[in-house]
């Protein structure tokens, strides 16, 4: 069934980029502007935006800027100190693992997130089960804080801000060790949501 959908899925709309910054949507032959990008991200619309002059792939500095953008507007969701972790990890030996982690990562919240939207929705917006979400919250929290742990180049604070001094390296066994720890406790907190949803059919 996956395969069937990944087949049927339409290709991705080709945006060209022109030196006064215009944004063009090939597919349907107009210019757009970044809000109009932001809104196809939000309906599952895939994109890829090139040069116009080179030809280049600059669809990661687009969707960067979509994002400096929205935080402008105050729709902030990237705390201050992950936003310092991340720059921290730049020019890192372990920098390479940091995109797999956080795409994995955003994966599983994404369909933890579905799972408590059709839930809400089901019960009418009304949903009795704060403290336990608020709880899975707090443990997703604490994952991402011990991931950053591993990948970051000095030990963090107790407020998940970078410390002073370099952290004791890890082996690759220990790297693995930890990346399998960590997806298996992603794992564990899509299982306990599935079954605070599967409770309301109880």
């Amino acid at each position: 069934m996956n395969d069937t959908a990944a087949e049927e899925r339409p290709p991705p709309v080709k945006i060209k980029k022109y030196a006064n910054r215009r944004l063009y949507n090939t597919g349907t032959s107009s210019y757009v502007t970044l809000d109009h990008l932001c809104q196809m991200v939000k309906e599952g619309i895939d994109f890829i935006v090139h040069d116009a002059k080179t030809g280049e792939d600059i669809t990661r500095s687009v969707l960067t800027q979509i994002i400096v953008e929205e935080e402008g507007k105050g729709q902030n969701m990237l705390p201050v100190s992950f936003l310092r972790q991340l720059i921290s990890f730049y020019g890192n030996n372990l920098q390479s693992l940091v995109p797999r982690y956080l795409d994995h990562a955003m994966q599983s919240f994404a369909h933890n997130q579905e799972q408590i939207q059709q839930y809400m929705t089901s019960l009418g917006g009304l949903f009795p089960f704060g403290p336990q979400l608020e709880e899975m919250g707090k443990q997703n929290m604490a994952l991402f804080q011990n991931a950053m742990k591993m990948f970051a180049p000095f030990p963090l604070n107790k407020d998940g801000t970078p410390g002073v001094g370099p952290a004791t390296p890890a082996t690759p066994a220990d790297e693995e060790a930890e990346l399998l720890r960590l997806r298996q406790e992603l794992e564990e907190m899509q299982r306990r949501l599935g079954e605070l949803s599967r409770k309301k059919t109880d």
